[in-house]
């Protein structure tokens, strides 16, 4: 069988190694996805020519990962990367092979690579180079390391995540052997850094069987060396596919009973990030406790309290619920959805109440804002000044 693959610049650059004596085929992820029945993304060509001959083929090039053998082609107005046959050595840094050495053979090039579904390769005319069985293993919906399990962790640890995250995203089991080493090798994941787990865990929210995921880490005792994992995982929260990682994050943060702060902190996550997991917590305290209000609506906003009311609903499957469209409502009819929107400024304050400026400038504008989301007062000029000289006074 022949597959047909490939950007018209992508097959170009196949096209012109191939002319020029060397040997190139498309490689990876996308070889994978293309047997998935899923459109190809980061279309990647492997080489038996080295980074100086790739270089020599093509006029527009740039080193990206020269060392490691890869040269970024620019064809056809196209970005392609692509990397020469090769092998690796240790990852002394449980990040980057110590040596990498270049090698004419792509059986093994790709004998070093984590599993068998993406350690297969496909020519230019569309057949599938396959030595270790990933197609088979694809059909049959596993993921197996290429060879001995042991050693592809061993080289880099990460690999048994990577294993976990696939099974989220592709819904696959691990196999047997596989699932064995990762158990054996378990501790090896806390040499890996944050940034590289962060990057997995993000796309295993996306993946389709999240909860499958948790199951493995549970069943291999990986959690037990992965930071910030709780030692009970409320897992009804991750039976379903997130719609954006954050989504995710902050289901994993609430079935684990976790700290925003801690969760953030170790994982790297941006300020964006655990701004957004701290108001989820304060969003679900609130929860436990009563229905939102229009203070609630103003402060946290709607993608908030939409997600914060779906892991509420997980949490407590028998407890009245708010619907999907009432959060947008209640937000919808807001007066305001911010302070900046108020029909007056501090300037109003000072000229209004004939004192100097000050604190407590900041303190009214406050209890104006709030004044007005409660509907104590209407956003109108005349009528805020109304109400802030009857209180104003009031409280001399």
């Amino acid at each position: 069988m022949s597959y047909s693959f490939g950007t018209t610049a992508s097959r170009g650059v196949v096209s012109k190694l191939l002319s020029a004596g060397y040997e190139a085929v498309f490689v990876g992820g996308a070889v994978r996805d293309l047997l998935l029945g899923k459109e190809a993304s980061d279309i990647d060509i492997a080489t038996s020519a080295t980074p100086a001959e790739v270089k020599e083929v093509f006029v527009h090039t740039v080193d990206v990962g020269i060392q490691h053998g890869t040269v970024l082609v620019l064809f056809e107005g196209e970005p392609i990367e692509v990397t020469t046959y090769r092998t690796e050595g240790t990852y002394s840094d449980h990040r980057r092979p110590d040596e990498v050495k270049f090698v004419r053979s792509l059986e093994e090039d790709l004998r070093r690579r984590d599993f068998t579904m993406n350690a297969m390769a496909l020519t230019l005319d569309g057949s599938l180079i396959d030595p270790y069985g990933g197609k088979k293993d694809i059909d049959n919906g596993l993921i197996r390391a290429v060879g001995n399990a042991e050693e592809r962790f061993r080289e880099d640890a990460l690999r048994m995540f990577r294993a976990i995250r696939f099974s989220s995203v592709l819904g696959f089991s691990i196999e047997e052997s596989t699932c064995r080493a990762i158990d054996l090798l378990a501790n090896e994941i806390r040499h890996i850094a944050a940034e590289r787990l962060k990057a997995e865990w993000d796309k295993l929210f996306l993946g389709r069987e999240p909860l499958q995921a948790f199951q493995y880490i549970h069943e291999t005792g990986i959690g037990l060396h992965l930071p910030a994992y709780p030692d009970e995982l409320m897992t009804a929260c991750m039976h379903r596919p997130f719609q954006t990682p954050m989504d995710g994050w902050a289901a994993f943060l609430i079935a684990g009973n976790l700290e925003p702060a801690h969760l953030a902190r170790a994982y790297k996550l941006s300020n964006v990030e655990k701004a957004f997991l701290q108001s989820i917590h304060s969003a679900i305290q609130i929860r436990e406790r009563r229905f939102y209000t229009n203070i609630d609506y103003y402060r946290f906003g709607e993608r908030v309290l939409l997600t914060a009311e779906s892991i509420f609903n997980c949490l407590h499957p028998g407890k009245a619920s708010i619907e999907m469209d009432e959060i947008r409502g209640g937000i919808a009819a807001l007066p305001i959805r911010s302070k900046k929107e108020l029909a007056m400024t501090g300037n109003d304050l000072l000229m209004w109440s004939g004192e100097k400026g000050g604190r407590w400038v900041g303190v009214w504008l406050d209890k104006i804002e709030q004044a007005v989301i409660l509907g104590d007062c209407r956003n109108e000029r005349d009528e805020i000044k109304e109400w802030f000289l009857h209180e104003f006074e009031r409280e001399r």
